[in-house]
C-alpha cells in the first residue's frame, strides 16, 4: 500500500487561493453595487454598467474548455498563477481608468478579471482532492468556495462606504474610486506573489489512496479529449450537470433581480434590498461550511444533495408567496433561508461530481458544472426579468420554482456511485473508467485494480 501523508502546506494553499478568489469576486460586484455612481462618472447608461458584471458570465462559457485543458496539461500551479496574475493585471488596468470618458478601458480591465475568473472557479475541488485527506476534502472544497462568496459579501458592503455618491464633485469621486481601485490592485499583487511562493503542483506524499492511485498512472496514459468524452458518456454526471446548472442559475437570477423585486413591493427601499442581498450571501457562506462538514462526516452525497435541493425549492416557494406581504423582516428571513440552502448546494455539487466521475479530472468536472450554471444563469435572468417587468415578481419566481422542481426529479435519478470514496475505503477491483478507455490495466501488484471502461 502506497504511503499517504498530509502536508502542512495544504492550509496555506487553501488560504491563499480563497483570498485571491475573494478579490476576484469583489471586483465582479464593485461596479453593479455602485451603478449610479459609475454611470455618472463615466457618462454611460445603466445597461453599459450592467455589462461590467455580465462580462464575467459571457467570458466563462467559451473559455472554460481551454482553461480546464490547461489545468490538466500544465497543472495546478500554472493555473493558479494565471488566475492570480490576471486578477492583479485587471486591477491595475482599472487604475488607469480613473477619469471620465474612460469606460472602454475599465470594461477592458473587467474583461481581464473575467478571464482570471475562468482559472479560479474550477479549482476548489482540484485543490481539495490533491492536497486534503478523505475526512477533510469536502470541508476544504467548501472553504475554497466560501472565499468567492465572502468576496461578494464584501463587495456589497465596502464600495458604498469607500465611494459615496458626489455628483457635484467629480474630482472627489475620482479620488474615492482611486482609493478602491489602488487598494484592490495592491492586495491582488501581494496575493499573486504569495501564490508563487505557496503553491506547488502537489504535496510530496499523496493525501489519500484515491490520489495515490492516480499518481502511479503514467502521464502518457492521459487524454483530455477522452476525458471529456468519458464525462459526457457518464449518465449520472449529465443529470448532475443539468440539475446543478438549474439550481445555481436560479440563484444567479434571484441575486441579479433582487433589487428589482424588492423595490416593486417596497418603494424606496434600495438600501434594504442591498442588505437582503448581503443576507443571502452570508447565510449561503454558513450553509456551504455546514454542508461541507456534513459530507466529510457522513459521505451521504446523493441524500444530502437531494434534501438540500428540496429545501431550496420550499424556500423559494415561501419567498415567492411572502414577498408582497408588506413586512421587510419576513423578506430578510425568507431570503436568508433561501441563500442558506441554494448557496450551500455549491460545494455539494462539486464534490458529488468528483465522486461519480473519479478518476477523471476534478477541474474538468467542476469547469463543466460552472459553465452549465453560467448558461442557465443568463437564460433564467433574461426570462425572469421579462416576466417580472411585464407581469410581477411572483410570475418570475414561479418560473424558477418550476425549473427547480425539474431539478429535484433529475437529482433523484442520479445513481450514487461513490468511486473516490470506495478507493479511499480500500474496496478492491473497483470498476472505474480509466483515461483513456483503451489504456492498459494496472498490474495486479498495486493496491487497487483499475479496470478500463464501464
Amino acid at each position: 500500500r502506497l504511503e499517504t501523508r498530509l502536508s502542512r502546506r495544504r492550509l496555506a494553499v487553501l488560504a491563499v487561493f480563497s483570498c485571491y478568489s475573494l478579490v476576484n469576486a469583489f471586483q465582479w460586484i464593485q461596479y453593479s453595487i455602485l451603478s449610479n455612481v459609475f454611470a455618472g462618472f463615466y457618462g454611460v447608461t445603466f445597461p453599459q454598467i450592467d455589462w461590467l458584471s455580465m462580462v464575467y458570465m459571457v467570458a466563462y462559457v467559451p473559455l472554460i474548455l481551454p482553461a480546464t485543458w490547461l489545468l490538466d496539461a500544465r497543472g495546478l500551479r500554472l493555473t493558479a498563477l494565471l488566475g492570480a496574475g490576471l486578477n492583479a493585471l485587471g486591477a491595475w488596468l482599472k487604475c488607469g481608468s480613473l477619469a471620465p470618458q474612460r469606460y472602454p478601458l475599465t470594461l477592458t480591465a473587467q474583461a481581464v478579471c473575467a478571464v482570471a475568473q475562468v482559472f479560479i472557479l474550477g479549482l476548489p475541488s482540484r485543490i481539495a482532492s490533491v492536497w486534503f485527506g478523505p475526512t477533510e476534502v469536502s470541508t476544504a472544497c467548501a472553504v475554497a468556495v466560501l472565499g468567492n462568496q465572502l468576496g461578494t459579501a464584501i463587495g456589497f458592503l465596502l464600495p458604498p462606504v469607500l465611494v459615496p455618491n458626489t455628483p457635484n464633485d467629480i474630482d472627489l469621486m475620482a479620488h474615492n474610486i482611486g482609493i478602491m481601485f489602488y487598494g484592490t490592485a495592491i492586495v491582488s499583487t501581494l496575493l499573486f506573489f504569495l501564490t508563487g511562493v505557496v503553491f506547488e503542483e502537489k504535496p510530496k506524499y499523496p493525501p489519500s489512496h484515491s490520489q495515490a492511485v492516480l499518481q502511479i498512472k503514467p502521464p502518457e496514459d492521459y487524454s483530455y479529449k477522452q476525458s471529456i468524452i468519458n464525462l459526457f458518456k457518464n449518465i449520472p454526471f449529465i443529470l448532475l450537470l443539468i440539475s446543478y446548472g438549474i439550481m445555481t442559475g436560479a440563484f444567479y437570477s434571484v441575486s441579479t433581480l433582487l433589487n428589482q423585486m424588492i423595490v416593486t413591493h417596497y418603494e424606496g427601499e434600495e438600501v434594504n434590498a442591498g442588505r437582503i442581498g448581503l443576507t443571502l450571501v452570508v447565510a449561503g457562506m454558513v450553509g456551504s461550511i455546514i454542508c461541507g462538514l456534513w459530507l466529510d462526516y457522513t459521505k451521504t452525497y446523493k441524500q444530502t444533495t437531494l434534501i438540500v435541493y428540496i429545501l431550496s425549492f420550499i424556500g423559494l416557494v415561501v419567498f415567492t408567496f411572502t414577498l408582497d406581504l408588506g413586512y421587510l423582516t419576513v423578506v430578510f428571513v425568507t431570503g436568508g433561508v433561501l441563500g442558506f440552502f441554494m448557496t450551500g448546494y455549491l460545494p455539494l455539487g462539486f464534490e458529488f461530481a468528483v465522486e461519480i466521475t473519479y478518476p477523471e479530472s476534478e477541474g474538468t468536472s467542476s469547469g463543466l458544472l460552472n459553465a452549465s450554471a453560467q448558461i442557465f444563469g443568463i437564460v433564467f435572468t433574461l426570462v425572469q426579468g421579462k416576466l417580472t417587468t411585464d407581469y410581477s415578481p411572483r410570475a418570475g419566481n414561479i418560473f424558477l420554482c418550476a425549473w427547480i422542481f425539474v431539478g429535484i426529479i433529475l437529482t433523484a435519478l442520479i445513481k450514487s456511485d461513490l468511486r473516490r470514496h470506495n478507493v479511499n475505503s480500500g474496496i478492491m477491483n473497483l470498476d472505474v473508467k480509466a483515461v483513456p478507455v483503451d489504456s492498459p490495466v494496472e498490474p495486479e501488484s498495486t493496491t487497487l485494480k483499475i479496470q478500463s471502461a464501464l
